[in-house]
């Protein structure tokens, strides 16, 4: 018997290290403002007002903490020695670019922290976690074992909730995570169609690969997925994006495609075979009305798609059945975006209203609403044997305001990334930050 069921959110708070590295080959705003200076306050306030927005509509939102930055166990895992003061004066001076990866806030992106399958959609009636594996980038491959530490303190009754190891760190089996998984459903209650989106098929090398840019998702990883989280066959589609897209930077499928309960919002240059996709979903759905969304190449063209983020926006089911967009400012300063966005206001579809959220700090490392939030579907009873902490009210959320501008800096470059100061900064607020959100000791220097 299905269970009533609501989607929460869990947003990344961004770290006291937010910073311009431009670490993310294939991201185009990543790249794009490379050693500008930061604002990490800036980026954790915009963060958390555009949480507190949605709380107030009354979505559940929750709250994921930031990671140790920078992270000194990789550092002395590469051979180097002495204090945490040496060691970064030597890292700053010998290799200033692994001083950025390891000090890098990319945590934030909670699309990337892990996949998430819902009870209704697996054998066990858990709801599976599998922390991505984030192969692709250094930066990112330091981050799945804290990942994971959190998501257990978060969700740590095995009644109702498993907990898997994350994939092998190699390119074969390389796992973005949410980034490029969504669940289609009539309510988020009933089993779901768990579409899995991949760039490449690794252990073939003669299938379509983007020549550009790399594919960061496997078919491989994804078929691991499927068996780990316990899903039927006749339950999931895998989808192989489209190569040109990720040439064109759409580096993850929520930069080109979003969906939510049974409608896909999508880019028509979003997959390599369109059709089979959409056929594969509506059959899957068994009685639901699928409902695409397809936005053409004349209406946005593909490289508007990305330098706005239109589909790296969170597509809400409001409590009262409304479905809403959440987009980045960016989309407004886009003009044939902001058109299109005009055009499907009016439309009279199963998308009925658009909110502007300004997390221009996030944007210019290349990540929008959609790469801030972890979706996790829970029945009541999961929701009750679950870390409360985390939920965000209006307690909280001043509480982190005020945790915030206590502990962050205006102004960050690349050069005050050797700062010991900046470490010290990071381990205090951490510290406090754990206790707030109930976590217990989830980081490294804790033990």
């Amino acid at each position: 018997m299905t269970q009533p069921a609501v989607e929460a959110n869990f947003d990344g708070l961004v770290g006291p290290t937010h910073n311009y590295a431009g670490l993310s080959w294939g991201n185009v705003a990543s790249q794009s403002n490379i050693r500008a200076e930061s604002n990490p306050r800036q980026a954790a306030l915009q963060g958390l007002a555009k949480m507190k927005a949605l709380a107030d509509r009354g979505f559940l939102q929750g709250v994921l903490p930031p990671h140790e930055r920078p992270h000194m166990p990789t550092l002395r895992a590469l051979g180097y020695q002495g204090s945490d003061q040496a060691i970064l004066a030597n890292v700053a001076k010998a290799d200033p670019v692994l001083l950025s990866a390891v000090a890098s806030a990319s945590a934030m992106w909670t699309a990337n922290a892990a996949t998430v399958s819902p009870s209704a959609d697996t054998a066990d009636h858990r709801v599976h976690f599998t922390p991505a594996n984030l192969a692709a980038k250094f930066h990112r491959a330091i981050e799945p074992v804290v990942t994971g530490r959190i998501l257990r303190a978060i969700f740590a009754d095995e009644a109702y909730f498993a907990h898997h190891h994350f994939l092998p760190q190699v390119g074969q089996f390389g796992d973005e995570g949410a980034a490029n998984h969504t669940r289609l459903c009539a309510r988020y209650g009933d089993p779901g169609v768990e579409l899995f989106v991949y760039g490449q098929v690794a252990f073939n090398d003669a299938a379509p690969r983007p020549q550009t840019y790399p594919a960061r998702q496997t078919r491989e990883a994804c078929e691991a997925l499927v068996r780990l989280h316990k899903l039927r066959d006749e339950r999931v589609v895998l989808a192989q994006q489209n190569p040109a897209a990720i040439d064109a930077g759409v580096f993850h499928n929520d930069v080109i495609a979003v969906g939510n309960g049974p409608v896909l919002f999508y880019h028509e240059q979003a997959f390599l075979e369109e059709t089979a996709v959409l056929d594969a979903i509506r059959q899957r759905l068994q009685g639901t009305e699928f409902q695409p969304i397809r936005v053409s190449s004349r209406e946005v063209p593909l490289a508007d798609a990305v330098s706005s983020y239109l589909f790296n926006s969170q597509l809400l089911t409001h409590p009262d059945g409304r479905m809403w967009l959440a987009v980045p400012g960016e989309c407004m300063a886009t003009p044939s975006v902001r058109d299109y966005l005009d055009h499907l206001r009016s439309l009279g579809g199963p998308i009925t209203g658009v909110d502007v959220f300004d997390v221009t700090q996030s944007m210019r490392n290349g990540g929008g609403p959609a790469c801030l939030r972890l979706r996790v579907v829970l029945t009541e009873e999961e929701r009750a044997a679950m870390n409360h902490a985390v939920w965000l009210d209006d307690a909280l959320y001043q509480r982190l305001v005020t945790w915030v501008e206590g502990h962050y800096r205006d102004r960050l470059s690349q050069a005050d990334l050797a700062d010991p100061m900046l470490l010290d900064e990071c381990r205090h607020a951490l510290d406090e930050l754990t206790g707030i959100l109930g976590l217990g000791m989830v980081y490294d220097f804790q033990h």
